[in-house]
């Protein structure tokens, strides 16, 4: 009896001090998702770096326009902090200069017409404290009817060009465009004294610059050569060249240049052969 008694006693010391021994387990902590998760979009268009922060609501089966979001009403186009766009460079916001910064991105919908606004004052919770008196540039946009509805709210930059791009809003049925133009001749100076300084230049983009931008085409063609002086092999050098002369309207420098390089692309191995041997044969073909 007793020694039963000391085991029992001894069994519950034990299991004492075992349970003393082992660390309370800590609820798990669980992330729930975000009822409107962040989107972030970043995007280079010529020497412009764009950059936007928006909340992503869903439709979720609701009606969107008209309704979740009411017209005539400033919305924060997104959830929860009013959406925000940075441009490294000044551009034109629907047709309105905007200097080079960040700003809130707001909006007013309506059936035939959406008025689209940059704020100058960020970090704003909803549109609450939206003031026009802020506002930077104010433009309207004609909203375009989609064939397919858009479940989650989604901003994309879209139509990229060295000059351009499209600000795009969609949503539901509806898409918003919003023409964002730069001025691609402001760096002009910059590109001729880096062309003029010292060390290595580089040929091929600047000259292939001034051929998309409609500058200086005798420059560009004294760049290119140039730069073939340095690497006479180049056939992808030589065939821009024939493109420049072709917008000069020098049609014979041009097909000379194309067939030029067409012989040495001829020489090449892999798919940059094929490539370049099309894109020649089709210069040539247009030009004569």
């Amino acid at each position: 009896m007793i020694q039963s008694l000391l085991r029992a006693s001894v069994l519950s010391a034990v299991v004492a001090t075992f349970a003393l021994s082992v660390p309370a387990q800590t609820p798990a902590k669980i992330e729930f998702p975000a009822a409107s998760p962040t989107g972030k979009i970043e995007q280079r268009v010529g020497f412009t770096d764009i950059e936007v922060v928006y909340g992503r609501p869903g439709a979720k089966g609701r009606k969107v326009f008209g309704e979740l979001v009411p017209f005539g009403e400033v919305w924060r186009t997104g959830a929860n902090t009013a959406t925000s766009i940075s441009f490294s460079t000044a551009v034109k916001f629907g047709g309105t200069d905007v200097p080079a910064g960040k700003y809130a991105l707001f909006t007013i919908p309506a059936a035939g017409e959406w008025t689209v606004i940059l704020s100058k004052v960020t970090e704003q919770w909803g549109a609450y404290q939206y003031d026009k008196k802020d506002d930077q540039a104010r433009v309207k946009v004609k909203p375009l009817a989609l064939a397919e509805a858009v479940e989650t709210f989604e901003i994309g930059i879209g139509d990229v060009r060295d000059a351009s791009a499209t600000l795009v809003l969609s949503w539901e049925k509806t898409r918003v465009p919003v023409k964002l133009e730069f001025d691609m001749k402001s760096v002009v100076p910059e590109i001729e004294s880096m062309m003029a300084g010292a060390g290595k230049k580089p040929y091929l983009q600047a000259a292939m610059f001034y051929y998309d931008n409609d500058l200086d085409l005798k420059k560009a063609i004294t760049w290119m050569d140039a730069g073939l002086a340095e690497q006479p092999e180049a056939f992808w050098m030589t065939y821009r060249k024939g493109l420049i002369l072709a917008k000069m309207g020098d049609k014979k420098g041009a097909i000379a240049a194309a067939e030029a390089s067409l012989a040495m692309a001829k020489k090449a191995e892999g798919g940059i052969k094929d490539e370049y041997v099309r894109l020649n044969e089709a210069l040539i073909a247009r030009l004569k």
